[in-house]
């Protein structure tokens, strides 16, 4: 007889980062299998950072939404996927709306993901592709070891590959923002 494992939901994920056993934990949740996130290492967090930075400072100046460190969210009607980018932007009209103390019942326009060494390809881009399937319209995926960004786009099946002299790009999205990579591998 074969055994089926739990399958996991929104409210778990919420339930488990909130108890006082698991301070530190973070989760994240794909077709309701639930995965630990590893606190990242400094050049990980640091290249995070250095993102995060960037779109901030564009966002604040065109006024165009907001942008997010390591925030929870979730497609709306779907409660077995919880995604945990590490940095995300929302555009307007729905970035307006008040900041949550919850996870966010959508996903971002934007999600950016920082490849740890822990983690495979496979499972990362598993990761872009649920973004993208869920309502994501960008999908960055930065691969510090080899110095280069893989761009996914909804609607597309091909992904661009940005090596270290190249940058990256706003689109339709955030229109003119642009980023050399070199500016985010210290």
């Amino acid at each position: 007889m074969a055994t089926q494992e739990r399958v996991y939901t929104v409210d778990d994920v919420w339930r488990l980062e909130q108890e006082p056993r698991h301070p530190m934990e973070k989760y994240y949740l794909i077709d309701g299998e639930l995965f630990v996130k590893m606190s990242p290492s400094q050049r990980h967090s640091e290249i995070a950072n250095l993102i995060a930075h960037f779109l901030t400072g564009f966002v604040l100046e065109q006024g165009l939404g907001r942008v997010t460190i390591e925030c929870g969210y979730y497609p709306p009607g779907n409660r077995d996927c919880a995604m945990l980018p590490d940095v995300a932007f929302e555009g307007l009209p729905r970035a307006a709306q008040p900041s949550r103390s919850t996870f966010v019942p959508y996903m971002p326009d934007l999600a950016v993901e920082v490849i740890s060494p822990s983690h495979s390809w496979a499972q990362t881009r598993r990761k872009a592709e649920r973004y993208l399937h869920h309502g994501s319209q960008m999908i960055w995926l930065i691969n510090p070891q080899a110095l280069s960004a893989e761009v996914w786009r909804r609607g597309t099946e091909r992904r661009e590959v940005i090596e270290g002299d190249g940058e990256l790009s706003g689109n339709d999205i955030l229109p003119g923002f642009r980023l050399p990579l070199r500016k985010i591998f210290p």
